[in-house]
């Protein structure tokens, strides 16, 4: 399986993907995170962050700072490209580092450096279909992540798929 899609109709809805997405990645997963602004990249963050331990309130769009690390049951590289102006200030962050570790890199933003992302990830396109229900288009780029789609299709949350 290469493609789920998941409505979620409000954000408890989303906190549960999240919390799936923590339990079924691997370690040094690439998630490539894209939906329009206020679709609720940085709120799957956080779902993922809190379900492996890490205080919500901690985490924040990194926006200006290009990327944060937090500490939970496993390490989180989060990565805006939202200011990015191209693909080199992209690869001068030295993002391969981030992708040969453990912990997970979630890029919030990713479609803006699809050139340099790994060649194996996590695509999770993200919908605004009401005013807190969304819809996750959830694809895998890469062997690896055909696991972790049929991991999640196995959760009970899984409405739709």
């Amino acid at each position: 399986m290469h493609h789920l899609t998941y409505t979620a109709a409000d954000e408890s809805a989303t906190a549960a993907l999240g919390a799936a997405l923590a339990e079924v990645l691997p370690g040094g997963s690439t998630v490539a995170l894209c939906g329009t602004l206020g679709a609720g990249k940085t709120r799957l963050v956080q779902a993922i962050a809190e379900a492996l331990g890490v205080e919500r309130r901690t985490v924040v769009s990194p926006t200006f700072v290009l990327i944060q690390e937090y500490a939970g049951r496993r390490m989180i590289y989060h990565i805006d490209a939202y200011r990015l102006k191209d693909i080199d200030e992209f690869l001068a962050l030295g993002p391969e580092e981030y992708f040969e570790s453990d912990g997970l890199v979630l890029i919030e933003w990713a479609d803006r450096v699809v050139e340099g992302l790994p060649e194996e990830y996590l695509q999770i396109e993200i919908t605004v279909t009401g005013e807190s229900e969304r819809k996750f288009e959830i694809s895998a780029h890469g062997e690896k992540y055909f696991q972790v789609i049929e991991r999640l299709a196995e959760e009970e949350l899984m409405n739709n798929a």
